[in-house]
C-alpha cells in the first residue's frame, strides 16, 4: 500500500469523516485486520476564516512539503474549500494532490451528466477551483444558487455544519436550493461541503447527489492500492 498524506483541520469533523471513510473502504479490500499508512497534518481552521489567500497558500504549501518529506506518495486535502490552493501548491511539490473535482467529475461522467448544481460555502460556490476542472476535464457545466441565497448557505455551513450542528432549518434550506437548481437544469447536485452529506441524504431529494467526501475518499483508496 502507498502512503497517503492528509491535510485536515478545516473542519476537524471533516477530517474525522475522511479518516473513517478511507479506512472503511480500505478494509473492504484487505479486511479489518490491517489498515493503510496515513500521515495527517491538521491545520487550525481559524486560518481559513481569516480569508488571507496569501497566508492560506503559504501554509498549505508548507504542509504539503512536510507530508512529502515524511514519505507521502500523494496528498488529499480533507475538505472542499481548501482546494483553492491547488494551483499554487501542486506545481511546487513532486507528488500529486488528488483533486476533489476530479473525483466528482469521474463519477458524474459515468452517468452522462453534463450540468451539475453546486452547494457549499461561499468560496466553494463562487470560486472556480471546482467548476474549472469539471469543465476542462469532463465537459461539465456548473450552476449555483441565486446570489441572495449564497450568504445564507455560507452561514449554515460555517456556523452550523462545520461545528457539528445539523438543524432542521438548514436541511429545509438546502433541499429548497436543490429543487431550485434542478429547475434550472441541473442533472445532479454536488454536495460540496464535507458535512453536507451528513445533513442531506439521497432519499431526501429526487435528483442524484454527489457526495464529494465519499467520492474523494474512494479516489484516495484507489491511489493507495494502485500499482
Amino acid at each position: 500500500m502507498k502512503t497517503l498524506g492528509m491535510i485536515g483541520g478545516t473542519s476537524w469533523h471533516s477530517t474525522i469523516e475522511y479518516y473513517k471513510l478511507i479506512n472503511q473502504l480500505a478494509s473492504n479490500k484487505i479486511g479489518n485486520w490491517a489498515n493503510p499508512p496515513l500521515i495527517i497534518h491538521s491545520i487550525n481552521i481559524e486560518l481559513m476564516r481569516e480569508q488571507d489567500k496569501g497566508k492560506i497558500n503559504a501554509k498549505y504549501l508548507d504542509t504539503a512539503i512536510k507530508l512529502q518529506t515524511a514519505g507521502a506518495k500523494a496528498i488529499v486535502i480533507c475538505a472542499n474549500t481548501p482546494h483553492m490552493v491547488y494551483d499554487h501548491v501542486q506545481p511546487k511539490i513532486h507528488i500529486p494532490i488528488l483533486h476533489i473535482a476530479d473525483a466528482t467529475g469521474m463519477e458524474a461522467q459515468k452517468s452522462g451528466i453534463k450540468k451539475l448544481g453546486l452547494l457549499g460555502n461561499k468560496p466553494t460556490m463562487t470560486g472556480d477551483f471546482i467548476p474549472k476542472i469539471l469543465k476542462k476535464n469532463y465537459g461539465i457545466t456548473t450552476i449555483i444558487p441565486e446570489e441572495d441565497a449564497i450568504p445564507k448557505a455560507h452561514e449554515y455551513v460555517s456556523k452550523e455544519l462545520t461545528q457539528g450542528v445539523f438543524s432542521k432549518e438548514a436541511k429545509y434550506f438546502f433541499i429548497e436550493q436543490i429543487q431550485f437548481l434542478h429547475k434550472k437544469g441541473a442533472q445532479g447536485i454536488i454536495l460540496g461541503c464535507t458535512e453536507l452529506p451528513l445533513l442531506i441524504q439521497q432519499d431526501d431529494v429526487a435528483i442524484p447527489t454527489l457526495a464529494t467526501t465519499n467520492l474523494h475518499a474512494q479516489m484516495a483508496v484507489d491511489f493507495i492500492f494502485s500499482q
